[in-house]
């Protein structure tokens, strides 16, 4: 079997369970590895000031999403110019490999769910990371993330938001939610469209799928694909409201998703 046809092999194709079950065992193994190596790293930092302190968590950050992807098998194909210096990546979601795809392609700053901070090792993790948590039916948690969304672009940092407020199976946009876009125009820092979508198309994890079911079946396949595709950067003053420029957004991010380059051969 070619390479290439060992990254089309869906899920459900004939494998024996022993391999799937060495696989799960030996991608668990690799992960708890790479934990304990990026939390040696994270303690070094914990005396550090703020923005210095900012910027190295979200290089470990790049460092850990790069290794989880490869203990799984995923390819990550990008395309589209990255972003120097702060920004804010607006993505449609998909997964909750999301974060970690995009994130292993540049230092950010993720804005997440508050249910990921209680997911066992991960949340921990995730939160000395440097990812910021939100609780979308707390007023206040939101302003305590667009404070910490403006103070990493003061830092010079991106920011990765999923405006869309939740997952999908990557077939269409949903309406993009307003908040970040504001901080956007406050910071005057540009707004950058990713389009996000998988092979096989199983890595959508949306409604009530629970996580780890779906972390078994990922890392018990044998490879899977991430295509990327990042849009021209949208300047904040070129729209005269937040609302007009989540909408431009919007229409960007759909736009890239129909690409055919995110779609599999």
């Amino acid at each position: 079997m070619t390479p290439l046809e060992l990254v089309r092999v869906r899920w459900d194709a004939p494998d024996a369970p022993l391999q799937r079950a060495a696989r799960v065992g030996a991608r668990a193994a690799g992960l708890g590895a790479t934990t304990l190596a990026a939390a040696g790293r994270l303690r070094r930092l914990r005396d550090a000031a703020p923005i210095e302190g900012g910027r190295e968590r979200a290089l470990v950050l790049r460092d850990v999403a790069r290794r989880a992807l490869e203990l799984h098998g995923v390819e990550v194909q990008a395309e589209g110019p990255l972003p120097l210096g702060a920004a804010l990546l607006v993505s449609n979601h998909v997964s909750w490999l999301d974060p970690l795809v995009v994130a292993s392609l540049l230092p950010c700053v993720p804005i997440s769910k508050l249910d990921v901070s209680r997911w066992p090792i991960v949340g921990g993790l995730a939160r000395e990371l440097g990812v910021v948590f939100t609780d979308r039916g707390d007023a206040r948690s939101g302003v305590r993330v667009l404070r910490a969304a403006a103070a990493a672009l003061a830092a010079d940092l991106p920011v990765l938001n999923f405006p869309e407020g939740t997952t999908t199976r990557g077939d269409a946009v949903l309406p993009f939610r307003k908040g970040l876009f504001g901080v956007a125009r406050a910071e005057d820092v540009p707004v950058v469209p990713i389009a996000l979508a998988y092979d096989p198309a199983e890595l959508a994890w949306v409604g009530d799928a629970l996580f780890l079911p779906h972390w078994v079946g990922l890392a018990g396949s044998r490879r899977a694909r991430a295509f990327v595709r990042l849009g021209p950067a949208l300047p904040p003053g070129a729209h005269p409201s937040s609302d007009a420029l989540a909408r431009a957004a919007h229409g960007e991010v759909s736009r890239l998703l129909v690409t055919r380059t995110l779609r599999s051969p």
